[in-house]
């Protein structure tokens, strides 16, 4: 898959625990554009699945993607992105360092999700919080269009 991205520009992955945000990350961007949730959980606790460390590794990634964003770096957030109030925080600070912001929103099957996130070979996120996650999934198809994209991309396999 080709996508065209501008430079210098935020990039969120939007989907689900199992949607294949990582694995993609991996496959189309350097590693030191990605900002990870998950790695940023790990380099405050030690534990990447300590979710006690949410607040405080989301500061981190916040100030890594302010950074990123004012040297003009590509800077791609690996996290759910599922919550369009924690997208538009996100969004307003490329907007206010003049960098456009793109979404990849990564909208399959609910099925897809479930399945995916109970044979992830690293951790198991709780069936229930991935079908919360699922929920407001399906609210961001909604609104991503009118939150101040440059542009919404869907991957859909």
């Amino acid at each position: 898959m080709q996508i065209a991205i501008p430079g210098g520009a935020l990039v969120l992955l939007v989907g689900p625990s199992g949607s294949g945000k990582s694995t993609f990350a991996a496959a189309h961007f350097a590693r030191t554009a990605v900002v990870s949730s998950d790695a940023c959980r790990g380099l405050v606790s030690d534990d990447e699945t300590n979710m006690d460390a949410t607040p405080a590794a989301f500061r981190v990634l916040h100030a890594i993607v302010r950074e990123r964003l004012r040297f003009g770096k590509l800077t791609v957030v690996d996290a759910t992105n599922v919550r369009a109030d924690k997208r538009g925080r996100l969004v307003r600070l490329a907007r206010d360092l003049g960098r456009p912001a793109v979404a990849i929103v990564f909208d399959l099957p609910d099925s897809v999700y479930i399945e995916r996130n109970r044979t992830r070979p690293e951790r198991v996120i709780p069936e229930s919080a991935v079908l919360a996650q699922i929920a407001d999934m399906r609210r961001t198809l909604a609104t991503i269009p009118e939150e101040g994209f440059a542009n919404v991309i869907k991957v859909e396999t």
